[in-house]
């Protein structure tokens, strides 16, 4: 467990998640920070069917035999949680999730400086991420710690339904 902050009331923990733990707590985190957030983007049939699909437990044990890392953000309790995988010369972040109550007190941004430091760790001098285009509190913050819009990616994953997103970048300096 890493601790970054010396105020025990803005103090983030991040503890990163084994296959074998109990993934429980973070499928229920999930599916209430993306019934939230999301329904009012994607819908709540689009929700359910990434929350099946993407975010419950069964898939996190399976990407984290893939080789995804998980981690949990926590200020006295879980409120985020974090997933990233090592590609070619980016690490990837695959999800970033802080509780709406927790948004805006520093945890992300803190959590981030640890990605940053996991990714020199690794020697990857960048760090990508897929985010939907009409996601923009999302979009805004991301560009707040330095991440670019590169591209824009449109992934069909069934059902009927596509992610709709941007690609986007940030270069970590040497």
């Amino acid at each position: 467990m890493i601790s970054f902050g010396a105020d025990s009331r803005k103090t983030v923990e991040i503890k990163e998640f084994k296959s074998n733990d109990n993934l429980e707590q973070l499928e229920s985190l999930a599916f209430a920070i993306w019934r939230e957030h999301y329904t009012p983007i994607i819908g709540p049939d689009q929700v359910e069917y990434m929350l099946e699909k993407f975010q419950s437990k069964e898939r996190m044990k399976e990407q984290l035999k893939a080789g995804f890392l998980y981690y949990g953000i926590y200020q006295n309790e879980l409120i985020g949680y974090f997933a990233i995988e090592p590609r070619n010369e980016a690490l990837f972040l695959s999800k970033f999730y802080v509780q709406s109550n927790q948004r805006g007190n520093g945890y992300g941004k803190k959590s981030f400086q640890f990605i940053i430091k996991k990714a020199k760790e690794l020697n990857l001098n960048k760090i990508e991420l897929t985010v939907n285009k009409y996601n923009k509190n999302s979009i805004a913050a991301y560009q707040t710690m330095g991440f670019k819009i590169m591209d824009e990616v449109v992934f069909d994953i069934g059902n009927g339904y596509v992610m709709d997103d941007f690609k986007m970048e940030y270069l970590i300096e040497s």
